[in-house]
């Protein structure tokens, strides 16, 4: 096959099958308007494609889905495509974030001379390797939406809990990263980005936090409780400001009402604890006031003297350490 070929085959391959309809057609099939349709198409993160031949089945099914949703009352109208534009947003940062993933391995395929070209390493991959992580990711979605429905059911009945919740927030960010970014290649740089990301990831799971968002020099965690977003917030400083392979470390951590929306957290304890990681000194962890009075004897807290903090006024950020010979249960 020449690339042209090697190319319909490829998409036809991630898509499912071939493209043969315009938009207005997938609509009538699928039972939308045309501007239904293309509210869709937007909260997907698609562009509108006017009356090229863009779509197939399985686009036809996806409206489907969305319209019979709507027609039975299971969802109404604003919530399903909201829901739509969540999944458009995650989908696509995925979708990325799997192809610069598979870029590498590609290469070295060719190179090893397993494929002939990157189309039809790409090819292989999708024939063989893409069935199994699309059920992986039916699995990871099914085990996510159970931890986040049992999060939201042991909030409370009341409704305006459901969103607003007390939590600590962490924020773990690189010292120095910028200028250190200046003197690396391309791909140094997102190595150290990645293994950064990958480190910080599994400390925070390992401590039972989640992971909101990832900045390439900065994460932003959240914990159910001040000892648990302490715990992890040593470890980080502990596992990675000690890697000569990594810089240093700041991390900034404070308590307080936070909104969960449209899965990212907003209030002052998210923007505190920013603030508070910017003044900290390289790998140390600077928290605020209502983290430290839910602190016991596990941790020597220091209180230092009050600094600007955007935003807060003159702040006092207390620095925390584990206490020698204390071991923590």
């Amino acid at each position: 096959m020449n690339r042209s070929e090697l190319r319909d085959t490829l998409a036809s391959l991630i898509l499912g099958g071939e493209l043969a309809l315009t938009s207005a057609e997938v609509v009538e099939k699928g039972g939308l308007t045309l501007d239904e349709g293309q509210r869709l198409w937007r909260a997907l993160g698609f562009p509108d494609t006017g009356e090229s031949v863009a779509y197939g089945d399985a686009d036809v099914r996806a409206v489907s889905i969305v319209a019979s949703a709507i027609e039975l009352g299971v969802l109404d109208e604003k919530t399903a495509f909201r829901m739509t534009r969540a999944l458009g947003h995650t989908m696509s940062r995925l979708a990325d974030w799997q192809v610069s993933t598979l870029v590498e391995q590609v290469e070295h395929d060719v190179e090893d001379g397993k494929s002939g070209s990157r189309l039809q390493a790409a090819i292989e991959l999708a024939t063989t390797a893409a069935p199994g992580f699309e059920e992986l990711i039916i699995y990871a979605w099914r085990r996510h939406l159970a931890a986040a429905a049992a999060r939201i059911e042991a909030l409370g009945a009341a409704d305006e809990e459901l969103l607003s919740t007390v939590m600590t927030v962490g924020f773990a960010d690189l010292s120095r990263f910028t200028s250190l970014s200046n003197h690396l290649d391309d791909s140094s740089l997102g190595a150290l980005v990645e293994d950064f990301e990958t480190r910080c990831a599994d400390i925070v799971t390992a401590h039972g936090g989640r992971v909101i968002k990832t900045l390439g020099d900065a994460v932003l965690f959240v914990t159910d409780t001040a000892p648990e977003g302490t715990r992890t917030s040593l470890d980080i400083v502990s596992q990675i400001g000690s890697r000569d392979e990594l810089p240093d470390i700041r991390v900034g951590m404070a308590t307080g009402s936070v909104i969960s929306r449209l899965g990212d957290v907003f209030g002052p304890p998210v923007n505190l604890a920013a603030r508070l990681s910017h003044v900290a000194r390289s790998n140390r962890v600077l928290i605020d006031d209502a983290t430290a009075a839910c602190l016991e004897d596990e941790f020597d807290l220091r209180t230092l003297p009050p600094r600007p903090l955007r935003g807060f006024g003159n702040v006092s950020p207390i620095t925390v350490s584990e206490r020698r010979g204390f071991r923590s249960r």
